[in-house]
Order: structure tokens, then C-alpha cells, then sequence
């Protein structure tokens, strides 16, 4: 170019030195625009400018400028000959371009900091989106991301970190091999973090973290917090161990101690409460009792029966443990919101209809009948058919018991917005030391009123037994796959608590110190972030521990934390605070409980059974209301199994639906029919809107809006077969071919939405680009990942872009594609003018509007 066009291209000169030094050094006094006329495209859905930037193509150097032929070949790194547009020009003087140290470089007509030319890097969203410093150095990332790191130039890295992740071997296998650095070591090393591997300590011992946070300010809510869930869940857990896990009392108290220490040292939710819950009793329980009816040993052989439910319990934990090891905490989101709501309605029906027995007086009638051991349906009939042997005395207290408690937990909810402190009150402690105190002053027991009598540990306290003895695993066949059972549930409900309380949601204020200096202080733990893999650790090791002391399996509740978060407990103390109480209880406390009446312990657990039972009916008219018909089925069925047969089939059955469910989704390609909105360069969806869109003869245009992977590529064929013939995925095949065939003789793939794509699902897009090829079919690619992407490379090294005819049938845009095949389609004889305009004013492909 001469002189004069160069002036002429020019952005405006600044005015004075004064003006542009109120202007920051990374913000142009003139934008040039060059950056905006390179935005990249949305998806064919939607609307707007359908350029792709250089950094998305295949075939561009991310480090020269490129531009863009309207109707010519993609330039790369310069201009087509004899195009002397505006545009080039920017583009010859961003080769130029650099930041100068100051605003004003000292020329009379200083366009510094004007031309924008390429990034050099790609653009870093999210939490590298940060300004440059004033001197135009990158700290901050300023929207760079640091290049020669551990996944190199494709993408791939070596194949211990791929797997185990930079976490685990740069804490401790050290730093890789050769000259690749992961991207932990590249941040440590420019933010100047050293010790490296103490850095991995502190964060996967979360309570080397907490605690350094600790304030005397903290310590009467959590002893608050810590004696009132003492006074709620140490009765609880007497009844979870005798009346659904079948084993001595104080093995329930077991949970309460060596399970919310250990999470209160590895977990990662600063208000989680661990601790035995209604469902995994239940559980454990079963393989309890299928021991007794099994005749391995006897009902009242208390040690045996404890043995085997510490098997199961270290067996739980075992698993959970082994799954936070290998990083499979992703598992928490594979059960769904419906399996889970029925089969917590089904545990509830359950446990309701199970302690109407012990509630009535019938233990000792029920072990003498088969049908109390099977169903709920067995037992509700064996209940009607002995109703008249209940104890009333019995009955009187339990009923009375459960009454009461209800009647003041709906007051409490009534009241307590008004009244917070409320919470504070420990109304099912009262009821059961009442009852207790009633008990032995009235002698009820002698009434024939079954009371917990002796609960101390048969032996030492705190006695250990190695839960994976060959002996235990004599007594029953199914330990296992109710131990897994038991650790999956667990699980799921632990994550939904540790996602609804987060990291303890502390507020951080500002105060000022003993020099009046204004600094931030948190009412509560920070910089504690919830991992699904570090709470799997955390619950595996806490529940091997308490197999070891034959204790029922115990995670974290929901309910119970929030208990926790709303009595005042902000840290991981108050779990160790209800440590410590519930050792006091079992030294000091036990003979105080010889009193308490199993009967009001059953009152318990059923209200905690219509706690679990309560939200189905909202979340049946959900459903309902959104006619998901399938979810609704899933509960049903959930329900059903469980309710007729047993706990273990109705989770069989919920599983299995699930993972059919799952599998079908992810196995069914959602490939789209695209057509042109009519007056625009804009494609949709033609299934979405038939009869609206123009379907472009002779061209069939396809998008992909998801990675392919060896499952959702095994019907592909099939999905585009059905395609080609009838125009949408939607009809039968038994349906005669209703598309014509020439209407197929282009195919323009858009797979802008493949993000990824495995080895499998690349041979099997080989083989399909392959025989559309041989049928003599042009394939085209629009919209391709970056060519530092792994779906690039395997394009290349898989033979697709070979097979197609070159990196030049992969393309920006669809409609960039449609004039490739114009001007290939015109030496076919169909087409117009080599030059044609933009389709539907000129194109020789003339568009159908329709569907077919």
C-alpha cells in the first residue's frame, strides 16, 4: 500500500500527551473493531455474525494474523492476491504492533495501543479474564493462558497425570518427567508458592486448615450446638441399634464417636454432622437378622450379631473409601432426584410399619412368626391378626410418646421464625427422660412394659474386632452387595447435605484491630472448598473405624447438620464436642438409661420415618404437574418392590431403572436436520419448525451438538440412514424412502458442538466419511475445534481429513460450506456462476421450502 492509503487506514491521531495519559495502558483510545469482526459465531441455533476466529480453525497459526476471503479460500497469515482492503492493511500493521512503557511513544501521530492485532495466546476465560499491569506485563494471566504446559501441543498428557490428575503425582510422585510442567507447578512457580507438597498436606488434611481459623468466639456455639444434638440423637441412636440394627444399644452409641471425629479431621463441610441414619440401619439390620433366621446363630447372641453388622459397616466404608482413592466421586450425580424420593418414601413406609411392633408390645409374639421377618405387607397382616394381645401399657406410651413429640415439632416450626431460640430446646431429650423418670417411679415395667435394662458393652468398653475376620463373612451371603448398597445411599445423601450447607456460608466483615487498622474477619471457617472425592476419603475412613468397634454405618444427614448450623455450630468442633459427649455417656451415663422405654425410642424413629415420608406428596405433584410421567413410574415401581417384597429388591429395581435410563440417554445421538431461516445466513433445527425453514437442495446439512464417544456412535449410522431418507430422525424405518436421493449428494457436517471424541468414535466416523465417499457424496466440516484440540488431532491422525479431500472441505461456516459446494457442484452442471452471491439470491443451489 502507499502512504496515503496507510494514513488514510489510520485511526484518528490523539489529541495530546495530557488526553492519553488518562487512558490505561491495555484499553485502545479508538477501538479498531478488527477484534469484533472476528467474534466467533453461536451455534446455527441462534443468531448472529458467522465468522470464526483463525484460533478455531484447523488449518490457522495461532501466532500470525489472518483474514478472511468472503468467497475466495481461508488466507492464512496474509492476504489473497490482489485484495488491498482495509482489513489487510489492519492486519500488516498489527505485525508491527506492540505495547509501548509509556501512553505516548513520543510520534507525532502515536497509534500505539489502537490496532488490535491477534492474541499471540488464547484468551483466558473465567478466572484468567484479568487486566495487564500498567507496564503491559501479563500478571494477572491479562488474558493470557500459559502455553508449554503438561497437555502439550495436542492436548495430551502423559498418562499417570491424565489419570490420577496433577494433585496426586505432583504431591507425591514430584514433578513430571522432561521439560513439561502441569499447570499447578506453573501457577505455584509465578505466584512464588513454595513448598509445594505442604501445600497438598493442607488441603487434603482439611483440619490442618480450620483449625489455624479458630476462635474462642466460636466455642459456645459449638458446645451448643454439640449438647443439643447429643440431646436428640444419643436417644436415636439407642433405637437404631436395637430396634432396626438388631445389636446392643451401645454399638449405636459407637457412630457418635468415632465417626464425627475422624470427618470432623478429614471432611471438607465445616457444619456436616456425621452419624448413623434410619436407612443404612435398617440395612445392616437385615443382614443381621437373615444371620438369625439363617440359624448361624441366636437372637440374643448379642457379640455375633455385632460382629456381622461391624462387618458390613467396614465393609461400607471399605467401598466409599476405595472410591474417594480412585476419584469416582462424579458417582453422586448418577442417581436421580425420583429414585432417590422413592426409595427414601419407601425406607419410611418401612420403618413406620416395622415399629407398630415393638410400639404395641409384639417382640416377643413376632419372634415366634415367620411373617413379622418378611414383607410390610406380611407384617401389617400379621399386626390386624394379633392386634388384640398389644400391651396397653405399652401401647399408651409409645403412642403418647410420639404424639407429643409431633404435637411440639409443628409448634416449634410455627414458632421459630418468630421466635429463633426456639431451636434451642431439646424436646425429644425431655420426652425420653420423662418417660424414663416415669418408668422407674411408676414402675411401669413391671406392667409389662419393655424397658433397654443393661446396655453396658459385653466386656470392655471400646473393645475392637477386626470386622474382615473369615468368621463373619460364615454367617451370611450377601454382605457385600448390601454393603454397597449401603455405602451408594450413604453417599448420595451425604453429597446432597454437603452441597445444601457448602463451606459454612461464613459472612467476612470488616473491624478494626487493637491499632485501629480496618481488617477483614469471618464469623465462621473460609477457604474450605467441598470435594466429592475428599468426602468419600473422609467417609470411608471414619466407617472402617467404626467397623473395627462393630458400630452402625454412619454419614452425614442433612437433617442432623442443620440441627448443627441453626443451634449456633459454625466448625468442625462441634462434631468433635459431640465426640467427647457421647464418651461421657457411655463411661458415666449408661446406668441412667436402664429405665428408658424401647417403646418411646420406637416413638422416635417414626417420627423421623414421617420426616422421610412428608416431602413425597410435593414431589408428586411436581411431576405431575410437569407431566413427568417416567419419574413418576420410577418412584412407583420403587415403592411397590419395596413395599411387597423386600428393601433390597426395591433398590435393585430403582438401580436398574436408573442405569437403563442413563444409558439410553447417553447412547442416542441427537444429531439435527438443519434449514435456513428464511432471509438470513442463520441455521436452526428443521425438526423444531417443519414447513418454516429452506431446506437447500442437493445438500444435507447435519449438526452434532455433542462430543461423540464409542456410546453414542454405535447408532450414528443408523440415525443418519434415517436422515437421508426421510428428512428427520423422528420417523419409523419401516417408512419407504420419502427424501429424494439427489437431495443427499452433499453432506455438511456441523460439529461445532464435538468438544471431544474418542478413538472409538473416530474409527467409527472414518468408516461413515469412508462410505459416503464411495458413493461418490461430497463431505464437508464446518465450524472444527481449535488444531490444538484432541478432536483435531484425531481427525488428522484417524484418516478423516485424508479420506474427505483435504484440509479444504473443512470450513468456517455452514454457509461458507454451501458455497464450496457451489462452485464443486458447477462443474457437475447443476451449479450457477462460479461467483455467486450469498445462497437464496444467486447460489445455483436453489433452496426448497419445506421440509422435504
Amino acid at each position: 500500500m502507499s502512504s496515503t492509503s496507510s494514513d488514510s487506514a489510520r485511526p484518528s491521531p490523539r489529541g495530546s500527551r495530557t488526553a492519553s495519559l488518562s487512558i490505561p495502558s491495555h484499553q485502545p483510545a479508538q477501538p479498531s473493531g478488527l477484534r469484533e469482526a472476528h467474534r466467533p459465531p453461536p451455534s446455527p441455533d441462534g443468531r448472529g455474525d458467522s465468522h470464526l476466529p483463525t484460533e478455531a480453525l484447523p488449518h490457522g497459526d495461532l501466532h500470525a494474523a489472518a483474514t478472511v476471503s468472503e468467497d475466495a479460500e481461508i488466507i492464512v497469515g496474509h492476504t489473497a492476491a490482489g485484495e488491498n482492503t482495509a482489513r489487510s492493511k489492519l492486519v500488516e500493521d498489527a505485525k508491527n504492533w506492540h505495547i509501548p512503557t509509556h501512553h505516548n511513544c513520543g510520534e507525532e501521530n502515536c497509534d500505539h495501543g489502537t490496532i488490535s492485532p491477534r492474541p499471540r495466546f488464547l484468551p483466558g476465560y473465567g478466572s484468567f479474564l484479568e487486566p495487564m499491569t500498567p507496564s503491559g506485563s501479563d500478571d494477572g494471566f491479562g488474558g493470557r493462558f500459559p502455553q508449554g504446559l503438561g497437555e502439550g501441543v495436542n492436548g495430551s498428557a502423559d498418562n499417570v497425570h491424565g489419570v490420577l490428575g496433577d494433585a496426586v503425582t505432583d504431591g507425591l510422585l514430584g514433578r513430571r518427567g522432561g521439560n513439561k510442567t502441569s499447570t499447578t507447578q506453573w501457577l505455584a512457580k509465578r505466584n512464588n508458592v513454595k513448598h509445594n507438597r505442604l501445600m497438598y498436606f493442607l488441603y487434603y488434611l482439611p483440619c490442618s486448615n480450620w483449625i489455624k481459623q479458630y476462635r474462642w468466639s466460636y466455642l459456645k456455639g459449638d458446645l451448643i450446638a454439640a449438647l443439643t444434638m447429643a440431646s436428640f440423637y444419643i436417644p436415636m441412636s439407642l433405637s437404631y441399634a436395637s430396634n432396626l440394627g438388631h445389636i446392643p444399644p451401645i454399638n449405636g452409641l459407637y457412630s457418635f464417636v468415632f465417626n464425627p471425629l475422624i470427618y470432623a479431621i478429614l471432611g471438607t463441610c465445616p457444619q456436616m454432622v456425621v452419624g448413623p441414619e434410619a436407612a443404612g440401619s435398617l440395612l445392616t439390620g437385615s443382614v443381621v437378622r437373615e444371620a438369625i433366621n439363617a440359624g448361624k446363630h441366636k437372637d440374643n447372641a448379642d457379640v455375633k450379631n455385632a460382629q456381622v453388622a461391624g462387618m458390613v459397616t467396614g465393609l461400607a466404608g471399605a467401598v466409599i473409601l476405595a472410591s474417594g482413592l480412585f476419584r469416582l466421586g462424579f458417582l453422586d450425580s448418577v442417581l436421580s432426584r425420583p429414585f432417590l424420593r422413592g426409595f427414601i418414601s419407601a425406607i419410611g413406609i418401612v420403618i413406620l410399619i416395622d415399629q407398630l411392633i415393638p410400639e404395641m408390645g409384639l417382640d416377643s409374639t413376632a419372634a415366634h412368626s415367620q411373617a413379622a421377618h418378611g414383607s410390610s405387607l406380611d407384617k401389617i397382616m400379621f399386626l390386624f391378626r394379633h392386634v388384640g394381645e398389644a400391651n396397653k401399657i405399652t401401647c399408651a406410651v409409645s403412642f403418647g410418646a410420639f404424639a407429643i413429640v409431633m404435637v411440639l415439632r409443628e409448634m416449634k416450626k410455627r414458632l421459630q421464625p418468630r421466635i429463633p431460640s426456639i431451636a434451642y430446646i431439646p424436646d425429644r431429650f425431655l420426652v425420653v427422660v420423662l418417660s424414663a423418670v416415669f418408668t422407674w417411679k411408676f414402675k411401669w415395667q413391671d406392667q409389662g412394659l419393655d424397658i433397654l435394662g443393661d446396655i453396658k458393652a459385653k466386656g470392655n468398653t471400646f473393645q475392637a474386632h477386626f470386622p474382615f475376620d473369615s468368621g463373619n463373612f460364615k454367617h451370611v451371603d450377601d454382605a457385600f452387595s448390601t454393603a454397597f448398597l449401603i455405602a451408594l445411599l450413604g453417599f448420595f445423601e451425604s453429597s446432597v447435605a454437603a452441597k445444601s450447607l457448602g463451606s459454612g456460608n461464613a459472612k467476612v466483615r470488616k473491624v478494626k484491630d487493637k491499632d485501629g487498622n480496618e481488617v477483614e474477619e469471618a464469623d465462621g471457617i473460609v477457604n474450605v472448598t467441598v470435594s466429592a472425592n475428599r468426602e468419600l476419603v473422609a467417609l470411608g475412613v471414619a466407617n472402617v473405624v467404626g467397623g473395627l468397634f462393630m458400630a452402625l454405618p454412619a454419614f452425614g444427614g442433612y437433617g442432623r447438620s442443620k440441627v448443627n448450623a441453626s443451634t449456633g455450630g459454625k466448625t468442625p468442633m462441634s462434631s468433635v464436642f459431640l465426640s467427647l459427649i457421647t464418651v461421657i455417656c457411655i463411661v458415666f451415663l449408661l446406668p441412667y438409661f436402664y429405665y428408658i422405654p424401647k417403646g418411646v425410642l420406637s416413638a422416635m424413629i417414626s417420627v423421623v420415618a414421617y420426616s422421610l415420608i412428608e416431602e413425597a406428596p410435593h414431589d408428586i405433584q411436581f411431576f405431575w404437574k410437569i407431566s413427568g410421567y417416567s419419574e413418576l413410574l420410577l418412584m412407583l415401581l420403587i415403592f411397590l418392590t419395596t413395599f411387597f417384597w423386600n428393601l433390597r429388591i426395591g433398590i435393585a429395581v430403582g438401580i436398574g431403572l436408573s442405569l437403563l435410563r442413563l444409558l439410553r440417554h447417553s447412547t442416542r445421538p441427537r444429531i439435527q436436520i438443519l434449514g435456513r431461516v428464511p432471509g438470513t445466513n442463520d441455521f436452526e433445527n428443521a425438526e423444531l419448525a417443519p414447513g418454516e425453514l429452506e431446506m437447500v437442495q442437493h445438500c444435507l446439512v447435519i449438526k452434532i451438538p455433542e462430543p461423540l464417544t464409542f456410546a453414542n456412535t454405535g447408532s450414528l449410522k443408523d440415525r443418519l440412514s434415517r436422515l437421508e431418507n426421510h428428512g428427520t430422525s423422528a420417523a419409523h424405518p419401516a417408512l419407504p424412502k420419502v427424501r429424494r436421493a439427489e437431495h443427499n449428494e452433499n453432506v455438511i457436517f456441523d460439529i461445532h458442538g464435538v468438544t471431544a471424541m474418542d478413538p472409538a468414535a473416530a474409527q467409527v466416523l472414518v468408516e461413515i466419511v469412508g462410505s459416503y465417499v464411495d458413493r461418490g457424496v461430497g463431505v464437508w466440516f464446518c465450524r472444527v475445534p481449535s488444531r490444538k484440540s484432541e478432536v483435531w488431532r484425531l481427525l488428522q491422525v484417524s484418516g478423516v481429513v485424508e479420506v474427505v479431500g483435504g484440509e479444504g472441505h473443512f470450513v468456517q461456516s455452514v454457509d461458507q460450506a454451501l458455497r464450496r459446494v457451489e462452485r464443486v457442484g458447477t462443474g457437475m452442471g447443476w451449479g450457477g456462476e462460479e461467483d455467486g452471491g450469498v445462497v437464496g439470491a444467486g447460489m445455483a443451489c436453489s433452496l426448497l421450502v419445506a421440509m422435504i
